[in-house]
């Protein structure tokens, strides 16, 4: 399984690992908002709400130009990437994960920036439901039968 994952895709399943060991509940490729993808949002027992972009080289963390359009979304924000990448090239105020396929560890603490309350709620509820859906398709694949995540 591990062998057909992309680079990025290790390092989610590393973090979602690392995630799940601290208690968060972990959905890869969510959407908090239209024209949002953000690969991994994670739910704390406190209903926290991390978001954590996963970096496998220079050229991605370059090319991406919407992350800050992510920071509104989340109570903290982190770059995951693995142990060859230029950390320096990421901004200092946002977290940062050392990952691989296999587990990660947090090397910086974003500050806490919680989101207003109706904004928590209404991801909370789209999270849900998102994650909902996908376990709904896993026991009935039929896409015509899945409520819209």
């Amino acid at each position: 399984m591990i062998e057909g994952l992309l680079p990025g895709q290790r390092l989610a399943r590393g973090v979602s690992r690392h995630l799940r060991s601290r208690h968060f509940a972990p959905l890869l490729e969510f959407c908090p908002s239209p024209g949002l993808r953000v690969d991994v949002m994670a739910l704390g027992q406190q209903g926290e709400l991390w978001i954590v972009e996963c970096k496998s080289c220079r050229a991605d963390f370059v090319s991406d130009a919407k992350w800050s359009g992510y920071l509104p979304w989340c109570d903290r924000f982190f770059w995951a990437v693995d142990t060859d990448f230029p950390t320096d090239l990421l901004p200092p105020a946002a977290g940062l994960i050392i990952a691989d396929a296999w587990d990660a560890e947090i090397q910086r603490w974003p500050e806490s920036t919680p989101l207003p309350s109706a904004r928590r709620r209404a991801l909370v509820q789209r999270f849900a439901r998102c994650a909902a859906a996908r376990l709904g398709q896993l026991t009935d694949p039929d896409p015509a039968s899945a409520p819209p995540a």
